[in-house]
């Protein structure tokens, strides 16, 4: 018999699962920026992590080739265009058009979106009364993170319009992630995510052309930053954050993008410099009793406790 003092501490696992996961992607910005600077353009920066992804998840999921059903395969093909080619070829384009506050500002209402379009299709996933209230709160402290005593955008409809984009695209990967994360693992379908990102973004990469020096890839640099998108970033983040998707629920886990911000902000701090003011430190505080509250009421299904996948 499963206690709910057993259950409720199953569930704080996973929300610092998904905490850790939120805080190795606000950090990829660096080795983002580090890799375009040495050369590499957003695009095979891509290309390169999710191949490096693809790569060694064979090592934890070598056995099933196809999912069960064209549906299902379609799904995944689907999951590796939202949550991996088209993601983030919209959020990198967006970046050339709009500033980067702007960018980051849109992009972080992935968590609103996602509840927007999940709860009117899953009545589980909707969030009520003091949930709610936490996910506002948390919203707003990310808005003053981001801007981080700016209080003035540029609005730019292009770049704007593709950040949107490019935060849909997350909410509809997250919709597609419900359809299948309880009937395969979670190994499987990051496999397929890697290899249909990888299919989808190279029509893009033949249409700009690949000049990269090969000698680039030999710098120490270079190297160490690929592994941490590649291996990190993509293989570990992507594996867990599927298992925590399943384990918490799609709009509950989907609410620890608010931190984002934070961690960008910390590391940007720390690394080059950017100076944070009382409204992004109150902006953090705000996203942090938000969280809580957002997540006060969440409980695991019963039928979340023991599922046998492919």
């Amino acid at each position: 018999m499963i206690t709910f003092a057993a259950m409720n501490e199953s569930v704080q696992k996973y929300h610092l699962l998904a905490f850790a996961i939120v805080s190795v992607w606000g950090t990829t910005f660096v080795s983002t920026k580090v890799l375009l600077n040495n050369g590499l353009n957003a695009s095979e920066i891509f290309f390169c992590r999710f191949l490096l992804a693809y790569i060694f998840i064979w090592i934890i999921s070598p056995k099933k080739l196809f999912a069960q059903s064209i549906k299902d395969e379609l799904t995944m093909l689907a999951l590796g265009v939202t949550g991996g080619s088209l993601y983030f070829l919209t959020e990198n384009m967006a970046l050339v058009s709009s500033p980067a506050s702007n960018v980051s500002l849109i992009v972080c209402t992935t968590p609103i979106l996602t509840a927007l379009l999940l709860g009117t299709i899953y009545k589980s996933e909707r969030l009520h009364g003091v949930q709610i209230a936490g996910s506002i709160l948390a919203f707003l402290g990310m808005v003053l993170v981001v801007l981080n005593g700016k209080f003035v955008l540029k609005i730019s409809p292009v770049g704007d319009a593709l950040a949107f984009a490019a935060a849909w695209m997350w909410a509809f990967y997250s919709l597609f992630m419900k359809q299948v994360m309880n009937r395969y693992s979670s190994a499987f379908i990051n496999r397929k995510i890697f290899f249909y990102g990888l299919i989808t973004i190279l029509p893009i990469l033949l249409m700009r052309g690949i000049n990269v020096p090969t000698e680039i890839f030999i710098r120490p640099t270079v190297i160490f930053n690929l592994l941490f998108l590649g291996i990190a970033a993509s293989l570990l983040c992507y594996y867990f954050w599927g298992i925590t998707l399943e384990k918490l629920g799609v709009a509950t886990a989907s609410n620890y993008i608010y931190l984002n911000p934070v961690v960008t902000m910390l590391t940007a701090y720390a690394f080059i410099n950017e100076r944070i003011t009382i409204f992004a430190i109150l902006g953090s505080v705000m996203i942090l009793v938000g969280l809580y509250f957002s997540n006060k009421k969440t409980k695991l299904h019963s039928n979340q406790l023991g599922t046998s996948k492919s």
